[in-house]
């Protein structure tokens, strides 16, 4: 069996594509039973948070073990096969434990080094032990993430180098200023009582929101919360908590919300927050034009760039700037506008009816009459280029918005309303693109280097031990039967005769069996060990059941292991 990985992430896949492929609590449990029941595994575990599914299994088959894992992937998320297949990713064998553990350490997350994925990675694994869909490779893999995780943020600098999504997406609004100075005295709505929504909460009230007001389906969870910001000893803010149906009310009053929830469709609307900011400011809000400005004259660049003098690509960029005036052949020789001059003749044919526009005709005209002027003064004076256009200043956002939620909660619409502003996974994603890498992060990837290492050597060496022990099981049967076979011969031998012959034959052979078994479990750990096992079964012709068998209970032995520690969990 060998251990694969079948997933998309905010790496991977666009959110548009993300956010349809969550998968629900009901859903994920499905996924789980169906892969184990499965022909190719034997074990299942799934890795799904808000920017990334992953399904990991013990596959006794590689190829079919992809082509099973993708279907119940596309399945169960209800994204088509052939649509989802692009941005998947496979690792397989160390592959995919170097990806546990560099997810495990914050490495593959949207804001690198954040920590909150640890307690993902548990809540994977205790589901997975719950429903009896992880064995013994699942169970140690990942444990030794969690502790490579920990381990990494203990032993290095990692944390500095990022920070959880909710602190990063409070940086995003505050936009350069300093979240404590920014949130300082804000009132704060949170909707959603999860883990995402407890962290932003306590974020939000020990950055110094005056208050922090929380919505949940579940009143009960939002009034815990809220008992304790309330009673938290490193704040002083006032908590307190509301039903889901007053959300629109307390929008009107807050100056910054965040929204994770559970919910399959939109929580707010765009007309929602525009209702809330019209009955806070007491004005309609106004929607933003986001329609590209055409260039100056209202044309567009003339043909392709083919035989154009030009840099169309900086020209182009250039807001109010026409390649076919005067600014745009400023500085010619009489050569190099020649050349323009044949390039914008070619282009000011409109190819939908073969007619020549009269403002394209007007600018033909213009560079007829300058290159008349080249003719007589060898070049053109230098002419400024026009200055971009400075768009208007939007307004202060009255309200801030935070979507953490996958999919969405918040409509994206809302990017377009003035006087608002709204940081989403997607915008996050494009923030975090461009986030420096910070030093401890190399330390990290050793880490990460190291432990895959020991764990392909520990796997390696626990695949040969049941047929270790298969062999001395053996050979205790060999010296019980001789010893048996002795007392027929010698019926007169004493207790202490016979003790001191057992003894003196179990000795012979543990010493003969010692060298070999332990040289053996040393050479099954490096690279390509595996074919030891084999080689041991073959050349003292030990049953495979036997060693089935040992196997069984080692597994048997692992899953009581877990659930008298999740007993003791919960007492």
């Amino acid at each position: 069996m060998s251990l694969l990985v079948v997933g998309l992430s905010h790496r991977s896949a666009p959110v548009s594509v993300l956010e349809r492929a969550t998968l629900n609590a009901d859903a994920q449990i499905k996924l789980l039973q169906d892969t184990v029941a499965a022909e190719p595994a034997a074990e299942a575990a799934l890795l799904a948070t808000c920017n990334r599914i992953e399904l990991y299994a013990d596959v006794d088959k590689f190829h079919a073990g992809v082509a099973e894992l993708s279907t119940l992937l596309a399945q169960h998320s209800g994204v088509g096969l052939e649509e989802l297949t692009p941005y998947l990713y496979v690792h397989y064998e160390d592959r995919a434990v170097h990806h546990l553990f560099s997810v495990a350490c914050g490495l593959d997350s949207m804001v690198v080094g954040e920590g909150q994925v640890l307690g993902q990675i548990k809540d994977a694994l205790a589901t997975a032990q719950e429903l009896h869909t992880a064995g013994r490779l699942l169970n140690d893999l990942f444990q030794q993430a969690l502790r490579t995780g920990k381990r990494a943020h203990s032993e290095t600098g990692i944390d500095r180098a990022g920070q959880s999504l909710v602190t990063f997406g409070l940086e995003q609004l505050s936009a350069g200023t300093a979240v404590e100075a920014w949130a300082k005295g804000k009132r704060a709505l949170v909707i959603g009582a999860g883990s995402m929504s407890s962290l932003a909460a306590a974020t939000l009230a020990r950055a110094g929101v005056a208050e922090v007001v929380i919505a949940n389906r579940t009143p009960d969870r939002a009034e815990r919360l809220a008992q304790i910001l309330t009673e938290g000893d490193d704040t002083d803010v006032l908590a307190r908590a509301v039903p889901m149906d007053a959300v629109p009310a307390e929008l009107t009053r807050a100056d910054v919300a965040v929204s994770c929830t559970g919910a399959t469709g939109l929580v707010l609307t765009a007309e929602a927050v525009a209702a809330a900011v019209e009955g806070r400011t007491g004005t309609p809000v106004a929607v933003r034009d986001e329609t590209p400005a055409p260039a100056a004259g209202g044309l567009a660049p003339a043909g392709t760039d083919e035989g154009c003098p030009l840099d169309l690509s900086a020209v182009q960029g250039a807001t109010g700037f026409s390649v076919m005036g005067e600014a745009a052949v400023a500085g010619m020789d009489a050569a190099t506008l020649e050349q323009h001059a044949a390039w914008v003749d070619r282009g000011t044919v409109d190819r939908r009816d073969g007619r020549r526009t009269p403002e394209v005709e007007v600018e033909a005209e213009l560079i007829t009459a300058l290159a008349a002027t080249v003719a007589a003064g060898g070049r053109l004076p230098e002419r400024r280029r026009p200055e971009p256009v400075v768009e208007a200043p939007r307004p202060a956002p009255v309200l801030a918005l935070l979507d953490l939620a996958m999919p969405r909660d918040i409509d994206a619409a809302v990017h377009r309303l003035l006087g608002v502003r709204l940081v989403d996974i997607e915008s996050l994603a494009e923030a975090s693109a461009d986030a420096p890498m910070a030093a401890d992060v190399d330390l990290v990837r050793r880490i990460v280097a190291d432990e895959v290492t020991a764990f392909g050597a520990a796997q390696r060496a626990a695949h040969i031990t049941p047929t270790v022990v298969a062999l001395r099981t053996m050979a205790a049967d060999v010296v019980a039967n001789e010893i048996a076979r002795l007392d027929g011969r010698l019926p007169g031998l004493d207790e202490k005769q016979r003790g001191e012959i057992t003894q003196t034959v179990r000795r012979v052979v543990d010493k003969l069996l010692h060298a070999p078994t332990v040289r053996v479990k040393q050479l099954a750990a490096e690279p390509g060990g595996a074919g030891y096992a084999d080689a041991l079964r073959t050349l003292f012709d030990l049953d495979p059941e036997t060693v089935a068998a040992v196997s069984r209970a080692d597994d048997r032995d692992t899953s009581d292991s877990t659930e008298n520690a999740k007993n003791r969990g919960r007492e």
